[in-house]
Formats: C-alpha cells, sequence, structure tokens
C-alpha cells in the first residue's frame, strides 16, 4: 500500500520529534486539533510533512468546530469528494453544508483524530466522533441520545491544500444511534 518506507526501529525518535516539531507548528498558530497519533513517512521532505500536517488538521479542525474558515483554509478551490454523498455539491461547499445540517442533529458534535498516517502526497486518517441528538435530522427530533461513530478519511494533498477526500463512516450505527435504522 505505501510505496516509501516508514520510520525504522533506528530512526525512530527522529521522526518523532519531526512530527511533533511539524505538528506543533502546524497546528499552534490557531489550536488545530492534533491527532493522538501519527506515523510518518521517513522519505517525506520536512516542508511536505508540514503543509500535509497543516492541511489535515484544519479540516479535522473544521469538522470537530463546525467553523467553516478551517475548511476554507484546508480544502483547494477545485476539491473533488470521491464519493460525493448524494445531494451534497461537489467543491468545498459541500463539507461546509453537510457539517451545517449534521450539527443541526448533533450540535455538540466532538472529533478525535484517532490516528494520522501521512505518506507520499496523501493523509489517512482514523476519526472518532462524538455527541448527542438532540436537534433534528430531518423529521426526526432528537431526544438527547448518544452518537458514537467511526470514519476513515484519505486525502489527497496538492499544493498545501486538500484537493480530493475518499472517506467511509459508519452510517450503520450513526443511523442506528439516531433512531432512524432498527438495531
Amino acid at each position: 500500500m505505501f510505496n516509501k518506507p516508514f520510520q525504522s526501529r533506528s530512526n525512530k525518535a527522529a521522526v518523532a520529534l519531526l512530527a511533533g516539531l511539524a505538528a506543533a507548528q502546524a497546528g499552534a498558530a490557531d489550536n488545530l486539533l492534533q491527532p493522538r497519533r501519527i506515523s510518518i513517512d521517513a522519505a517525506l521532505p520536512a516542508a511536505q510533512v508540514q503543509q500535509q500536517l497543516l492541511a489535515a488538521e484544519q479540516y479535522y479542525s473544521f469538522w470537530n468546530t463546525g467553523e467553516a474558515r478551517y475548511a476554507e483554509a484546508a480544502l483547494a478551490p477545485d476539491f473533488i469528494d470521491t464519493n460525493l454523498p448524494a445531494g451534497r455539491p461537489q467543491g468545498p461547499r459541500g463539507p461546509i453544508l453537510a457539517s451545517q445540517g449534521f450539527r443541526t442533529a448533533v450540535p455538540d458534535l466532538q472529533l478525535v483524530v484517532e490516528e494520522m498516517i501521512v505518506t507520499g502526497d496523501k493523509v489517512i486518517g482514523r476519526l472518532h466522533f462524538t455527541g448527542h441528538f438532540t436537534g433534528s435530522f430531518g423529521e426526526h427530533k432528537g431526544d438527547g441520545r448518544a452518537i458514537d461513530f467511526v470514519a476513515v478519511d484519505m486525502y489527497t494533498i496538492r499544493d498545501g491544500r486538500i484537493a480530493e477526500n475518499w472517506h467511509l463512516e459508519d452510517n450503520l450505527t450513526l443511523m442506528q444511534q439516531l433512531g432512524l435504522v432498527a438495531k
């Protein structure tokens, strides 16, 4: 799956230091959401790693807060959602509308980035969303039940911005938790 070697045992500390420094520089300016664990392709130049971390952390911060400014900073103007859900427009406006709609149902939505992998021009994130269904989802009113589901995102980064996103969410679990599908 990966065409370049990742950190070996001998350079693990150096790569961890690089990841920590790059993440701190990228996220420090705006208190961006930081992943719990990062794996970085040891062959990537530090400047590229920093750009990719910044773009991913901005986008993660968008999903964590709902603040469109993070998505606007992270996404390329010609952003493509490679598995676009029905009814969502292509481009940066699509995720912003999706977030607004989802936050109508789950206003306290929170994201934890369990793991981030940086390799080549890709950033892969293992994501964990939580919150409470206190709003409305279409005609369905929330009753405060807990929402807890996972997702995986794979970003292609070009010129320091997310050009493409492939994603997979555990929508069955989410729909069950919203009470829209029987368990």
